[in-house]
């Protein structure tokens, strides 16, 4: 019997012990975890900066073309001086201011004529000598020059000479010598006389005239351009 009681209380001890080691290993349960918090809205984007216009480009300027260039030569006669001396007579300046301004003036054409030379010439008529016609001729030139630099132009470009009686008007070869002195005297009146020539040139106002371009028939081919010619 004791045995036996003993047997119980060793299974009873065993019981009890995988009662304990069962308690002992069973954990209590953890509590829940706490939830997430929601995650922030993200942030809206920040809105696109809007292009900036392009600068316009700056219109380039026109190019204006290069000038036109006319040469000018104009020439007068001075003509009629007093009989053997160097003195201009009253139209004779009229004449020359009328010339020396009608260069200073724009026309259509053209414009202020720069002068470049101014050639003058003193002449004289075919009574007397050489020698003497020579000297009055130049003596004449050298009035007309002086006027030309009281009107302004540049001395540095004049040029003056006397050709005596050598370059005679060819009407005067009617004079007879045979005349009157005095008839003589005036039928020679022509060759008493100073030319002024002047160069220079203006730059040129004239419009060009737009190309006119073949008018094509409708229902006819455009012309064929012409070959170039072989070399």
């Amino acid at each position: 019997m004791i045995s036996n009681f003993r047997n119980m209380l060793v299974a009873c001890a065993a019981s009890s012990a995988m009662l304990l080691g069962a308690c002992a290993t069973t954990e209590e349960p953890k509590p829940a975890p706490a939830p997430a918090p929601a995650p922030a809205p993200a942030p809206k984007p920040a809105p696109k900066p809007e292009p900036k216009p392009e600068p316009k480009a700056k219109p380039e300027p026109e190019k204006k073309a290069k000038p036109e260039f006319l040469n000018i030569e104009e020439k007068i006669e001075l003509q009629g001086m007093p009989f053997a001396k160097a003195e201009m007579t009253a139209d004779n300046k009229k004449e020359l201011d009328t010339f020396i301004g009608a260069l200073r003036k724009a026309t259509k054409a053209r414009a202020v004529v720069q002068v470049s030379a101014v050639v003058v010439t003193g002449h004289t008529d075919r009574i007397g000598s050489l020698k003497y016609n020579m000297g009055l001729s130049e003596r004449r030139a050298v009035v007309v020059k002086d006027m030309l630099v009281s009107q302004g132009v540049d001395q540095k470009v004049i040029f003056w000479e006397g050709k005596a009686f050598k370059q005679p008007i060819p009407v005067t070869k009617f004079c007879d010598n045979k005349m009157k002195r005095k008839q003589l005297i005036e039928c020679l009146s022509p060759n008493r006389r100073v030319t002024v020539e002047v160069v220079g040139r203006a730059e040129s106002l004239a419009k060009p005239k737009p190309k006119v371009e073949p008018k094509v028939e409708p229902g006819k081919p455009e012309p064929k351009a012409k070959p170039a010619a072989k070399p």
